[in-house]
């Protein structure tokens, strides 16, 4: 199995910026998807990020140009880092890991932007 613990969620003004990170551990494969997922009070979990292993990434319209999601293999870390945030982005920000037998989750970490 794969465990993941994530850090850097918090308060944040409109138009600030935080970063999240999200290290993997456990039975890591070498072809592997990680990413990001949010869901706010009364909506589903939605993909806001996630790069694959040879860096290419899919993004969610909304986050296109302020959020960057990105990967260091050598320390199985997944970051996002978001700028311009928004209050309409406040959500718990999950960490996802997935590869062809296997799919994790994080705890979550909270992500709260005021206006």
């Amino acid at each position: 199995q794969v465990q993941l613990v994530e850090s850097g969620g918090g308060l944040v003004q409109a138009g600030g910026s935080l970063r999240l990170s999200c290290a993997a551990s456990g039975s890591i494969s070498i072809i592997n998807t990680m990413g990001w997922y949010r869901q706010a009070p009364g909506k589903e979990r939605e993909l806001v990020a996630r790069i694959f292993n040879g860096d290419s990434t899919n993004y969610l319209d909304s986050v296109k140009g302020r959020f960057t999601v990105s990967r260091d293999n050598a320390k199985n870390t997944v970051y996002l880092q978001m700028s311009s945030l928004k209050p309409e982005d406040t959500a718990v920000y999950y960490c996802n890991y997935a590869d062809r037998n296997f799919r994790s989750w994080g705890q979550g970490t909270q992500v709260t932007v005021s206006s």
